[in-house]
């Protein structure tokens, strides 16, 4: 409860009520002086926690550079360079120059993040000299006050110097998901947040030794972990190292101990048997393709504060809707005002702007109110009691300066009325039209704390306001609906009114409204009701985090975008969280993506670049894979053979930039609309084993002929060019069927890749640099037809997978 003065001195700058309260304060404080600031700053009190948005670049160079991959070819290049011609060295340099693309498009995606970070950071509210100024969290020094409101987050630990009815949720921290009322002394811990009322704390504990400091830093940091798609490939990758090392081992043993030939050749040979078998490009691939997504989506002023979040939101089944700042704008309008039981209009206006004057942090309805209706008779403010998502009234007394004491209270009707009361069935009408209708009513206690305060209250008028709907949210909902997204609307307000305002913007179901005081409590029951509807009404805050829970309980992955401090326990729960960047800082701390521009429109476009990454990761993996499942089985079959490996590593870098590299990098940047599907190993594996068999195969018979077709000293590299040849034609046709749906540019990349090896077999001096010589048309031939007759077996594989193992 608040005491106020009315002839009290405010602060011009940053109006603040000295609160007065049992045990508070009598006079407000004015912080630190600008001596006292630098005195701190010297001695190393400083808030310098360094929460990073994104990775150092120590940490990008780092975590690009040393791999276990790069470490495996770095010393196969190294032997390379001394036994072998420069062309055979080739993968080094292409491991090069992959590890220097992925470095320099992470950098731009930190500068990206780092930028929108500062953009979107909350700035407290911190007295010095007598006079409040926001200024960066980093700045605040021990013993600053820092002033606190609604949706504020407790930034640094400190102790309560003002309250004003304060009610802090320490649920981050504590778990417990009811507001604690804070007086002053009470400690403040870094990490939880406003829920109601205001006031000021004196921080205590800055830096490093702040409850939360370490906690909020690791949440804020770039990271890509937390991910299907990067938990598939290190899966992958995993079971690529334990096939690599024996069939690794075999080959070193048949090429450079069994077989009894130039040791400069065979060491070659080796080399270029075991290089292929590395996947090195895809870990890469799909850090470059992370990194340009929070480049194009910061372009659209979205701060992606985790990246899998890009991934999670295209996994997305249901989103979770709050209307007010959603679907909404923030502001509203007040549009008419019906006194009720013969009370006076004038009265009530002078009522009503008293309450906006009794709270120094209006939310959007009593801003409204106070900009319609100016405080002109100036009410002496005896108590206050600040607005609550739990409570859903707001409230204070007042003196008239007649003598005359009075207690109002302004809030939901169908909270505050009894069910049946007559004016009930007229605000029934109003919410229909979705507008919004707050019932004043003059109490007939005095005392705010009580909970049952508005037993008994007079309806004194109906305050209409109309909410302002965002002019983009039809379409985002009609997209999220083509998409096969379910959305639900899930409000603090009346139902009737939320489902009106969701009926305009064409939500499907929105005329069939549930009020959530009717829902049942078990988790299965409540997730019955949430399946079968789709707008929600009078959702308390615990409910929207319990609505979030029976959602996911019947396996739905859940997004939830919110902007108040209602919203913070279900952003927090659910799988995605999506804040307005002009919500509360609270809503901005826990959400993994914030909309800097508050535009609710941003929403399909990070969807979309989500299904890119997916989509295209999954079949550029599909390319990498087929070419380490036949770099493995052309080992074993070399080894079992006992015949020299076909390629050397030059062969294999042209295949690989050709077939994998180069159309690579354009697919996986590629527009893709495809849903995102789970199971990514499963799904990669089942078309990259037959794929990769089917080319091994075909590629070691084309050599087997050879060998008994050519003879001479020069037999082996007739051999290759041949094998060769097959290899590449067979890749070729895995990369046709991986490029489709065809589009002029897709059948573009193909034809340049084909072009470009045609390019090698007919110039002399590329025909000598990568030891590629057709010989006769006998051969060439007959490994074009065994290639053909690959493809044909490569069609019928893939659709046969697809019939038995639908994705």
């Amino acid at each position: 409860m608040t005491h106020i003065d009315a002839g009290s001195e405010l602060d011009p700058v940053h109006p603040v009520k000295p609160p007065a309260s049992e045990g508070a304060v009598a006079v407000r404080a004015s912080g630190l002086s600008s001596a006292e600031v630098a005195e701190r700053i010297a001695r190393g009190e400083v808030n310098d926690v360094p929460v990073r948005s994104s990775r150092s670049t120590a940490e990008i160079v780092r975590g690009n550079v040393f791999t276990r991959f790069n470490a495996i070819i770095g010393v196969l290049w190294i032997i390379m360079l001394f036994v072998a011609p420069i062309q055979d060295s080739l993968f080094g340099f292409v491991i090069i120059a992959n590890t220097g693309i992925g470095i320099i498009q992470e950098l731009r995606a930190k500068k990206t993040l780092d930028g929108l970070a500062v953009i979107g950071e909350a700035k407290p509210t911190v007295r010095r000299d007598g006079v409040a100024a926001e200024i960066s969290t980093s700045e605040i020094v021990l013993g600053d006050v820092i002033e606190l409101g609604p949706g504020d987050k407790v930034v640094v630990d400190g102790e309560v110097a003002e309250a004003d009815s304060l009610e802090v949720d320490e649920s981050l921290l504590t778990g417990e998901a009811d507001p604690v009322l804070k007086k002053p002394g009470d400690v403040m811990m870094s990490g939880s947040f406003v829920v109601a009322g205001g006031g000021a704390f004196t921080a205590t504990k800055v830096g490093r030794e702040a409850y939360a400091a370490q906690l909020a830093e690791e949440a804020s940091r770039f990271t890509l972990v937390h991910s299907e798609l990067r938990t598939g490939i290190s899966t992958i990758l995993k079971y690529v190292t334990w096939m690599m090392i024996p069939t690794a081992i075999g080959l070193i043993i048949s090429q450079m101990v069994v077989k009894d030939n130039d040791f400069k050749n065979s060491v070659a040979r080796t080399v270029g048997g075991i290089v292929p078998m590395i996947p090195e490009g895809l870990v890469l691939l799909t850090s470059v393709a992370f990194a340009i997504g929070v480049i194009r989506l910061g372009r659209k002023q979205c701060l992606v504060q985790e990246l899998p979040a890009i991934e999670g939101l295209a996994r997305v089944d249901v989103v979770c809707l709050d209307k007010t700042g959603t679907l909404t704008e923030g502001g509203m309008d007040v549009t008419e005002l019906r006194p009720l039981g013969g009370a006076d209009e004038t009265y009530v206006r002078q009522v009503l702007g008293a309450l906006g004057e009794s709270d120094p942090r209006p939310n959007a309805s009593l801003q409204a109110i106070k900009e319609a209706y100016p405080d002109e008779a100036e009410w002496r403010v005896l108590e206050s009691l600040p607005f609550s998502s739990a409570r859903k009234y707001s409230g204070a007394s007042f003196s008239d300066g007649t003598g005359e004491n009075s207690t109002w209270l302004l809030g939901a009707p169908d909270v505050l009325l009894p069910q049946g009361d007559p004016a009930l069935a007229e605000i029934d009408d109003l919410n229909a039209q979705g507008l919004r209708v707050l019932l004043l009513a003059r109490a007939t206690g005095s005392d705010l704390t009580d909970p049952k305060i508005g037993a008994g209250a007079k309806a004194t008028a109906l305050v209409v306001l109309e909410q302002r709907l965002r002019p983009d949210a039809g379409e985002t909902l009609a997209y999220f609906a083509d998409q096969n997204v379910a959305a639900k609307v899930i409000s603090g307000d009346n139902a009737v009114s939320v489902g009106a305002v969701a009926g305009k913007l064409g939500l499907p179901g929105a005329e069939n409204t549930v009020d959530a005081r009717t829902l049942p409590t078990d988790q299965a029951e409540m997730a019955k009701v949430l399946d079968e509807n789709a707008v929600f009404g009078r959702v308390t805050p615990q409910q929207k985090r319990d609505m979030v829970a029976a959602l996911q309980s019947k396996g739905h992955t859940v997004a939830m975008t919110g902007d108040g401090v209602n919203d913070v326990l279900a952003l927090k729960d659910a799988d995605i969280g999506v804040s307005m960047g002009s919500g509360s800082e609270a809503t901005r701390a826990v959400a993994q993506i914030v909309l800097l521009n508050n535009s609710f429109a941003t929403l399909p476009s990070v969807v979309a670049e989500g299904r890119r990454v997916i989509g295209n990761i999954t079949r550029v993996a599909t390319l990498f894979l087929t070419k380490t499942v036949y770099s493995v089985l052309l080992a074993i079959l070399v080894v079992c053979s006992q015949v020299d490996y076909p390629f050397l590593p030059r062969h294999l870098t042209l295949l690989s930039t050709l077939t994998i590299g180069v159309p690579a990098f354009f697919l996986a940047l590629a527009p893709n609309k495809e849903r995102a599907k789970p199971h990514f190993v499963k799904r990669v594996m089942r078309y990259a084993i037959p794929s990769g068999t089917i080319a091994a195969v075909s590629t070691f018979t084309t050599y087997l002929i050879a060998r008994h077709y050519y003879t001479g000293p020069d037999a082996l590299a007739a051999e290759t060019s041949a094998a060769t040849l097959t290899l590449f034609l067979v890749s070729m046709w895995v990369l046709a069927i991986i490029a489709r749906p065809y589009t002029w540019w897709r059948i573009g990349l193909v034809a340049a890749m084909g072009l470009g090896f045609l390019i090698v077999l007919v110039v002399p001096w590329l025909q000598n640099f990568f030891a590629l010589k057709l010989i006769g048309t006998t051969m060439p031939w007959t490994a074009v037809g065994i290639a053909v007759a690959a493809a044909a077996l490569l069609e019928l594989a893939w659709r046969w997978v697809g019939k038995k193992w639908p994705a």
